[in-house]
């Protein structure tokens, strides 16, 4: 009499996880958009962190879900909400044969994880407890700082190289040099004795206007409008006043004003 085999609790959590990180990892992949890439990467790290739990590692759950999910992933998402969700890549290579190379580095990882994986089914299962040891921190501080510091080491001096590398490529070289106060003064008293432009502060928006609102041009003296007065943007999205509506009310009680005073001379 052979007995039914027990399907245990990890068993299942695997056959459940695993599928789903399959197509997280897909859709890192082959999704176009940034945002979606990175909300596919933290789905894949959750359902990691779930596996974790099922091998008794809590340390790696919470290592999982705080630094990795919780802490540099949410800095992905900054860096795209900084460089924009809408900026187009380029399609230029900027390094020759770099799609090649891109091909050849995929087909290396495809096959080194093949191996693996082909390596770890045919092999007997192996539990976490002689890893532990007295438990699962110790464990890991063993191996880290132990049989593998080399390479722990190697890895956060890389890290830190390629933070460099993301620095000094990130950088922009300012194309219009940054001026002084003193340059600036120059600029303007040059623009004033050349074009009549005037090198004071911009006119307030709503001055002598019938209102102070921000859209509201400013009107000069003699009643005309002042366009340096409201902001461009403004301008652009069609949010100000009709600055003729503004000119015909302005100069419509100037004249009232011209009346009274012609009237009162005549007296």
């Amino acid at each position: 009499m052979s007995l039914m085999p027990l399907v245990t609790g990890p068993e299942v959590a695997f056959w459940v996880c695993a599928p789903l990180m399959v197509l997280g990892a897909l859709g890192l992949v082959f999704f176009r958009k940034a945002v979606h890439s990175a909300l596919s990467m933290a789905f894949v790290m959750l359902n990691l962190a779930v596996l974790y739990g099922t091998l008794d590692a809590p340390f790696l759950v919470f290592v999982q879900i705080i630094v990795y999910t919780g802490a540099i992933l949410m800095l992905f998402l900054f860096v795209l909400m900084l460089v924009g969700v809408d900026t187009p890549d380029s399609l230029v290579e900027t390094l020759r044969g770099q799609r090649v190379l891109a091909v050849i580095a995929s087909v290396a990882t495809a096959a080194l994880l093949l191996f693996g994986i082909a390596g770890s089914v045919h092999s007997a299962p192996v539990g976490l407890a002689q890893a532990n040891g007295g438990g699962n921190v110790e464990g890991l501080a063993d191996l880290l700082f132990g049989r593998y510091v080399f390479v722990f080491e190697l890895t956060s001096a890389l890290l830190i190289t390629a933070a460099l590398g993301a620095m000094i490529l990130a950088h922009r070289t300012r194309v219009v040099p940054r001026l002084g106060q003193r340059a600036q003064a120059l600029l303007r008293t040059r623009a004033y004795a050349e074009a009549g432009q005037h090198p004071g502060p911009l006119p307030s928006s709503g001055v002598f206007a019938a209102n102070n609102s921000i859209a509201v041009p400013a009107l000069l003296p003699d009643g005309s409008v002042s366009e340096a007065s409201v902001s461009p943007t403004l301008l652009l999205r069609g949010a100000t006043l009709d600055p003729e509506d503004l000119a015909k009310i302005t100069t419509e009680r100037f004249a009232a004003i011209e009346s009274v005073r012609e009237s009162e001379d005549d007296e």
